[in-house]
């Protein structure tokens, strides 16, 4: 399935020249990178929205994640809900945009990873099943919680700036979260 998503933001990492990105868009047999789909998913109950802590890096995340082979963009969004948070009976799917970006991959075989993160704003039952949380996410220390989003969002910048710990993926979520205060609340 092959459609336009608004584009919210591109981001290329430090680390990581333009060049090399332009080389990537004229080479596409370059087996230097690839291309990782995930879907975010935007549950909101008010001022509090559905998040994922994770303890290792000490910050808040959008639930989601990879699309696998074959499956769609809201088949993945609806799995990963249910596996990450025990969200059920997913409902009123819509669409709210992309956030692309290009950084290092430290894992065999590539260098860079074009991350591509579609995000859906959507309802869940109120009630929260057990997660089916993966093994790397346990140890991780994630768990899911409902969170004020402004309190999010002050945590993940006071995490930008005086923590060692931070992933790769808390300047993405801070802008997503900032733009969901901006456009939906």
């Amino acid at each position: 399935m092959s459609f336009i998503m608004r584009l919210l933001k591109s981001t290329i990492h430090p680390d990581i020249n333009c060049f090399e990105i332009k080389s990537l868009a004229d080479n596409s047999a370059n087996t230097n990178f690839f291309i990782r789909k995930a879907t975010r998913a935007i549950v909101l109950k008010g001022e509090s929205i559905l998040l994922l802590y994770t303890k290792r890096y000490h910050d808040y995340s959008l639930p989601g994640g990879g699309i696998d082979e074959g499956e769609s963009n809201i088949d993945g969004l609806i799995r990963e809900l249910k596996e990450e948070t025990g969200a059920h009976s997913v409902k009123d799917v819509a669409e709210f945009g992309l956030y692309e970006e290009f950084r290092p991959w430290h894992k065999a075989g590539f260098e860079i990873v074009h991350m591509q993160s579609y995000c859906y704003t959507c309802t869940i039952d109120d009630e929260l099943l057990e997660p089916e949380l993966e093994a790397h996410e346990l140890s991780n220390g994630m768990f899911p919680i409902w969170m004020n989003i402004h309190q999010a969002i002050a945590h993940n910048e006071e995490t930008i700036v005086k923590s060692d710990k931070k992933g790769l993926s808390i300047e993405r979520e801070t802008f997503l979260l900032k733009l969901i205060v901006s456009e939906l609340l």
